[in-house]
């Protein structure tokens, strides 16, 4: 194969297709707006599951490694009501098929498998734009260019690849998080410590909750869980973390204070997190050149499925373009079509948050975990 694969954004997603691109001799570089690994947290724990996840790293060569990176225990799931009283303890016994990590871990495993300088940090991108033939030409924000005969763009919800395809926009679901961390808290936060269970715990009500995650070294990390538009959190000063943190703790008037002392006690600013989502069942048709993966394709809300098909996603696409080296349009028509497939069976049939924060819930959460 005589083209040279550019990949935008150093995600799970970018970083999987540049390992499994590799991993069969094919050559990649991939153009990551932030200026290092470390740049920001990667976020927190991410169940990797046997059905898609765990096969884009089998194809990646990297289930040791991952292994390795395993947080055992973590796969618990434990249910509470406002008052902290236990609805439903799931143990996880070993047997489960989603292992959970935590994404900085499982991000930098994926760089650390690739070629030194495949990676190039700080390159934010400004303009794309079609020269024809299937090529395309990037412009990066400090000006550079690059012209490429394969682009993919794995840059997210907010994609700069995605209009040369489509015209979907992401769109707001009416549910925002708000997140923070507590550390040491086993030891500091003994109260909180109590109630959590040994990996996933939720608390909730209609149009609210509080979920945290037991990640490593004694860390939680809390999200608060409101379905409230927009203009709601517009109304909130989260440049100033003690009012933003009232506020958002005011919510939960009588829930219980281990409960709403993993938000009150944060140790960290509280950050808004807006969600939003494309079309289920958005697709394009094929352009010369260039297609997406991950959020950039099929944006959801948060459902355990996000990395993994992002994951998948890379290695389907790195193992077409592998079968396909002196046929990339073949390759990428099987690969789209394929994942437009795959990406909205997902979505259709994931508990989303608007019947996690529906008038079913605790119920039918707890009935889904319980295999009701």
């Amino acid at each position: 194969m005589s083209t040279h694969v550019t990949i935008i954004g150093a995600g799970l997603g970018g970083l999987t297709l540049a390992r499994v691109l590799h991993v069969h001799g094919i050559p990649s570089t991939v153009y990551e707006a932030e200026s290092s690994a470390t740049a920001r947290t990667q976020g927190g724990l991410l169940d990797i599951r046997d059905y898609n996840g765990q096969p884009a790293l089998r194809a990646a060569g990297l289930m040791d490694e991952f292994r390795g990176i395993v947080l055992e225990g973590r796969q618990a799931m434990r249910i509470l009501d406002r008052d902290g009283k236990i609805l439903f303890d799931l143990p996880d016994d070993g047997t489960g098929g989603s292992p959970e990590v935590l994404r900085g871990e499982l991000r930098q495993l994926l760089l650390d498998s690739l070629p030194a300088g495949t990676v190039r940090w700080g390159h934010k991108v400004s303009g794309v734009r079609a020269l024809g033939d299937g090529r395309h030409e990037v412009v990066f924000a400090d000006g550079t260019t690059v012209v490429t005969g394969l682009l993919v763009g794995a840059d997210g919800a907010w994609s700069r690849v995605r209009p040369l395809l489509s015209d979907a926009a992401p769109e707001y679901i009416g549910i925002s998080f708000v997140e923070t961390y507590l550390f040491d808290g086993d030891t500091r936060h003994p109260t909180s410590a109590k109630i959590l269970g040994a990996g996933a715990t939720m608390a909730l009500e209609p149009g609210k909750g509080i979920m945290a995650h037991r990640e490593r070294d004694g860390k939680f990390h809390s999200w608060v869980m409101l379905s409230r538009p927009r203009d709601w959190f517009a109304g909130i000063d989260f440049t100033d973390p003690a009012a933003a943190t009232a506020r958002t703790v005011n919510e939960f008037d009588g829930w219980a204070p281990e409960l709403t002392a993993l938000i009150s006690d944060g140790e960290t600013a509280p950050v808004l997190r807006t969600l939003h989502t494309l079309p289920i069942e958005h697709r394009w048709d094929r352009v010369p050149g260039v297609t997406l993966l991950g959020d950039a394709a099929h944006l959801t809300g948060p459902n355990g499925e996000g990395a993994n098909l992002a994951m998948y996603d890379g290695a389907e696409l790195g193992e077409a373009v592998a079968a396909h080296p002196d046929d990339i349009e073949t390759a990428l028509t099987a690969y789209e079509q394929a994942m437009f497939s795959r990406s909205a069976a997902s979505a259709a049939e994931q508990l989303d948050l608007h019947e996690l924060l529906g008038d079913g819930t605790p119920d039918n959460l707890i009935d889904k975990f319980a295999g009701n």
